[in-house]
Parts: structure tokens; C-alpha cells; sequence
């Protein structure tokens, strides 16, 4: 399998934990966003999305960290990532889908950049516009993190995509420089998962093309 990821991608970090967890190996072949390697002809042939990650698994290509996931889901059920428990199944999505689709395209590289490239918004307004969404999404994912009655990981007390979701999320406004002081029990999910070593070897700082 090839990973096209870029470093700092929270949605290429989500699939990389979850190569990481289920002991897959694969290929990373790096995508730099930041010069707009994804807009490339040759890759938005690959993935129509013009996003990371791709997923080329042995000529299959999937786009979207969630569908890449659930594919490996369901060809790589060990550990399991989406519970097959109804209830808890959908608590997973839950939270999962609040970060993904809530919070996430709001405070992406693309989101900014048109912010301030577009739209002509100061560099103060646009930080101003990403801890707005962070906190906003983080008061919600801390009040279901107490309805599932969260411990090391957000549901059931396994890993699960909830927690593929939450700890990119979470480096993602500490490097802006959100405080994060007030979600507890947000904060000690991305803190247990960080000792495992999937989690460990998917951070931006252990990949090949990170750059400070």
C-alpha cells in the first residue's frame, strides 16, 4: 500500500494511527499541500478529491481519511476502529463525524488560506476565526466525551476512530495556540494516546517530510 500524506494534515494523520494500529505496512510518499502538489494534474487524476491522503492499495485508490479508514476497517478488522455494538458504533461516528465534519473544514490550510488570500483577512482575524471553531467544536466534544463516560480513550474504552479523529485535532490547536485548559477529559484521551506507539510514530514530527 502507498500513503500520499502530507505531514501537518490532520486527515493524513488520522490514517496513518490507523495503519499504525493495525500493523500494516505501506509506503508514505509525501504531498506538500503547502506548495499545492495535490492540485497537480497526475495526482487529481489519482484523487479527484485534490486532497490528502490517498490510499493506492495495490491499484485501488480511495480519498478521505473516513473511507479510507473504514475500508481498512473492513479488510483489516484487527483492532477494530468502528464498533460493531450498534450503540457504540454510533457513538464513534459521533464524535468522529463532529470533528471531521464540523470543526475540521473550518480551520483547514485551504479554509485559511482563502480567508486570508481571498478575502483580504488580517493574520489576527484569521487566528481569531480558528480558535472561534475550535472552541466551539471542543465545548461539544467534551460534553459527549462525558456521556460516554470517556477514560483513556473517548468510547468503550478501546481505541477507536474517535480517537483517530481527536488527537490530530488537538495537536493541530495546540500548535495554534488554543487553550485547551478547560476539555479534561479531551485532553487526557490525546494524552493516553500518545504513549502508544501508533499513535507516537503517526505524529507530524516523525514523518519524512516534516518541516518546522
Amino acid at each position: 500500500m502507498d500513503l500520499y500524506s502530507f505531514f501537518n494534515s490532520s486527515t493524513s494523520y488520522r490514517v496513518r494511527i490507523a495503519l499504525g494500529l493495525k500493523n500494516l505496512d505501506f509506503t508514505l510518499k509525501p504531498v506538500n499541500i503547502r506548495v499545492m502538489e495535490h492540485k497537480e494534474p497526475g495526482y487529481v487524476a489519482k484523487n479527484p478529491g485534490a486532497s490528502v491522503p490517498l490510499l493506492d492499495d495495490d491499484g485501488f485508490e480511495l480519498g478521505q481519511s473516513l473511507a479510507i479508514i473504514d475500508y481498512l476497517d473492513a479488510k483489516y478488522p484487527e483492532p477494530r476502529l468502528i464498533p460493531q455494538d450498534l450503540r457504540q458504533r454510533a457513538r464513534v461516528l459521533e464524535i468522529a463525524n463532529l470533528i471531521s465534519c464540523d470543526m475540521h473544514p473550518l480551520n483547514n490550510l485551504r479554509a485559511l488560506r482563502y480567508l486570508v488570500k481571498e478575502l483580504g483577512v488580517s493574520e489576527e482575524a484569521k487566528n481569531d476565526w480558528y480558535k472561534h471553531w475550535i472552541a466551539e467544536g471542543f465545548q461539544s466534544l467534551e460534553k459527549m466525551l462525558e456521556r460516554t463516560n470517556s477514560g483513556d480513550f473517548c468510547v468503550g474504552g478501546q481505541v477507536s476512530l474517535a480517537d483517530c479523529c481527536l488527537v490530530p485535532q488537538v495537536a493541530n490547536a495546540s500548535r495554534m495556540g488554543c487553550d485547551l485548559s478547560a476539555y479534561p477529559r479531551v485532553l487526557a484521551v490525546y494524552e493516553h494516546c500518545n504513549t502508544l506507539p501508533a499513535f507516537q510514530q503517526a505524529a507530524p514530527a516523525q514523518q519524512p517530510d516534516f518541516q518546522k
